[in-house]
């Protein structure tokens, strides 16, 4: 009778093992999964960038250093892996970015230009899909990591290989609201 309640005991100690690992399993490949979706898009906004840098290269190629730092830090994001190396990359690249819509919004011949036109809308359509992918995969980051904090998976994750996930955050520098100057 004993050596039952013994094998009872191990087998929900089993289950119980089982479950809390895929749970964590889970959670850790949907964060996973949603990093993936944040790097689609940010391979499709590296892949649009130099098109708009060229086409502004070509209507004017006096202002080679906006232009430089723009390619610059679209290298630096390119080559970015892991969210703790892209969230200040991508912080760089945005802010250059925004250098280089603003200089087509001082010249009028860029900013009739369809070509430029085209290139906004997709940049502008690309970061609000970023925008969305970097909420998803900060929530999903959020439960997994808060699934492998709780009780009682707190007790056998470190030991079954689960450690914590980084949020993709973005620098204090991102997070200033900048500055609109009307005429």
């Amino acid at each position: 009778m004993s050596s039952w309640i013994v094998i009872g005991i191990i087998v929900l100690i089993a289950l119980w093992l089982i479950m809390i690992y895929n749970g964590l399993v889970g959670g850790r490949n949907q964060a996973q999964t949603a990093w993936s979706q944040i790097d689609v898009q940010l391979k499709r906004r590296h892949d649009l960038i130099p098109n708009l840098v060229q086409v502004v290269k070509d209507a004017m190629g006096y202002e080679q250093e906006t232009l430089t730092k723009v390619i610059q830090a679209r290298n630096a994001a390119a080559a970015a892996s892991g969210p703790a190396q892209a969230g200040p990359a991508e912080a760089a690249l945005s802010q250059a970015t925004r250098g280089l819509l603003g200089l087509v919004e001082s010249y009028p011949q860029l900013k009739a230009n369809e070509n430029v036109k085209q290139l906004q809308e997709e940049l502008a359509s690309t970061e609000n899909k970023i925008a969305f992918a970097r909420q998803f995969y900060n929530d999903s980051v959020n439960a997994y990591n808060n699934r492998r904090q709780s009780f009682p998976a707190v007790l056998a994750a470190a030991s079954l290989g689960f450690g914590p996930i980084d949020l993709f955050s973005m620098p204090e520098t991102e997070r200033e609201v900048p500055k609109v100057a009307l005429r």
